[in-house]
């Protein structure tokens, strides 16, 4: 199975004001993410621009919001790809 599952996740966690908007962007697209044969490749930036572009936000803050989701999705894939590696290697030790 590629992805997290609940096990993978805190039951509780502190989100700061400052990441707020970032963290719920990034949880609205939890439904989003682009799949390939070697498992999850990224989030459909489509779909995340059209929520973003309702946001109304100023050109910055568009432009930091962006960067955000970019640096919570590649740490979102560095660890699914670890435990999709992880689960491919006690198939077949």
């Amino acid at each position: 199975m590629a992805g997290l599952t609940r096990e993978d996740v805190a039951t509780s966690i502190e989100v700061w004001p400052d990441t707020e908007r970032a963290f719920n962007l990034f949880r609205s697209l939890r439904t989003q993410w682009q799949v390939g044969m070697g498992g999850p490749v990224g989030l459909n930036f489509v779909v995340a621009y059209h929520r973003m572009d309702r946001m109304g936000l100023a050109p910055a803050d568009y432009d930091q919001l962006d960067q955000d989701l970019q640096i919570m999705e590649a740490a979102a894939l560095q660890i699914m790809h670890e435990q999709i590696e992880e689960r491919s290697q006690s198939k077949n030790p």
